[in-house]
């Protein structure tokens, strides 16, 4: 591995020093064959949808691995909303003049070769390149055996792409062992690799936080909260939540755990659980909520489990303060919501609850790098470090300070 390693490391400065026109041009090509040799890439998911099937594994998992043609219509948009991005790359962040006559300015460059290590997601492969070369930023890729045919076909599409445009191909490597000791040995070459972003289950975060020497910026779980406050209008609060949950159970942005303020819960709960249960969720309570419905109890654990499933865990709570000291001590720190409109208990909320993402009358499924604007995203950040939440192109950069005068001396 180390040899493959090296080979993208010695392509760094050809990446960071690609001028915006040439990165838009590469980004444009890449959705164009992309689109072009959609058909390729189907019949290669079809075998990781198909091994998936005969393995039994989970429904949210085969959910995350297929790739139909409206998510290859998504896959090439985002690719290409990416390219129309401003450029990230050499922008002066800051600048001013010291009493030493020196001129200093802060500039953004990329941060060298950045390493994902993801699960099920084949979408995920054209996101994180094109983020990476537009960003200035080496690649290098290690997917999930679950979905190894997928990937592959499009890395080899970008490939071609990168060779079409007279460019090395290691600046994208993709690392096709997907056992873990091939993960393990990765996260040992911290002199050629600048950061990971792990994205899947909790066991692959604590496997790479607890074994890299490099940088880790965290795609954590997510375990995402909608709290209904006792002044929310109750039809938008029926909506956001079913949205939240039921849009995509399968996603780190779909709601986990709904809470219901005991001001209103005998109004709302009938009526978001006829709605939820016509979707096939199947509903767990607290004490006060069984009082309410006629569902199963809820255990500790429930409210410390990301189902990413047909699987909602509901708490009746006295007031906001609970809510939050609720959330603070069960939530991921990925995305919160309340709904409301009493204007002090939503700014409260907004304050105090400690999460990458908290919203005020929407879903949490927006949690994403696409809605916010940034194109596509390179993972979620539950850090504090760095980057916080969707992390697009500004994320995929570091600073450097250029420094000139004329012939300033501190002695």
């Amino acid at each position: 591995m180390i040899s493959t390693i090296k080979k993208a490391y010695v392509t760094k400065s050809i990446v960071a020093n690609l001028s915006a026109k040439a990165k838009n041009s590469l980004l444009q090509d890449i959705a164009t064959n992309i689109d072009k040799h959609r058909q390729q890439i189907i019949k290669a998911n079809n075998i990781d949808t198909q091994t998936a099937k005969s393995l039994e594994l989970s429904v949210s998992v085969q959910k995350r691995l297929l790739l139909d043609e409206k998510t290859i219509d998504s896959m090439t948009k985002a690719i290409r909303d990416i390219g129309k991005q401003p450029e990230p790359v050499g922008k002066i962040l800051d600048g001013w003049k010291t009493a030493s006559d020196l001129n200093i300015q802060k500039v953004s460059t990329p941060i060298g070769v950045i390493a994902v290590i993801y699960e099920s997601r084949p979408n995920v492969t054209s996101d994180v390149v094109a983020l990476s070369i537009k960003s200035g930023n080496v690649i290098i890729l290690k997917g999930g055996k679950e979905a190894n045919h997928s990937n592959k076909a499009i890395v080899r599409i970008i490939h071609d792409t990168l060779i079409q445009h007279k460019l090395p191909v290691d600046m994208v490597t993709f690392l096709d062992n997907c056992d873990r000791s091939s993960t393990k040995e990765l996260l040992g070459f911290d002199r050629y690799i600048d950061m990971v972003v792990p994205r899947g289950g909790s066991g692959l975060i604590q496997f790479v936080t607890t074994n890299s020497t490099i940088p880790v910026v965290k795609h954590d779980r997510g375990l995402c909260h909608t709290y209904i406050h006792s002044s929310a209008n109750i039809d938008m609060a029926v909506d956001i939540s079913i949205d939240a949950k039921c849009r995509r159970v399968e996603i780190c942005g779909a709601m986990e755990s709904l809470l219901v303020d005991e001001g209103i819960a005998e109004i709302f709960l009938p009526k978001v659980k006829k709605e939820l249960e016509s979707r096939q969720i199947t509903l767990r309570g607290c004490e006060k909520t069984l009082q309410i419905l006629d569902i199963d109890k809820a255990t500790t654990e429930d409210f410390d489990t990301e189902y990413l499933d047909n699987i909602l865990s509901i708490k009746i709570v006295q007031n906001t303060a609970e809510a939050i000291e609720h959330i603070n001590t069960h939530g991921s720190q990925h995305s919160d919501a309340i709904v409301a409109t009493h204007f002090d208990s939503a700014t409260k909320f907004l304050d105090e609850v400690d999460s990458a993402c908290v919203y005020l009358n929407s879903s949490t499924q927006f949690t994403d790098g696409g809605e916010f604007g940034f194109g596509a995203e390179i993972g979620i950040s539950t850090n504090k470090l760095h980057s916080r939440g969707p992390m697009g192109l500004n994320d995929l950069t570091t600073y450097k300070y250029k420094i000139t005068s004329h012939g300033a001396t501190r002695g």
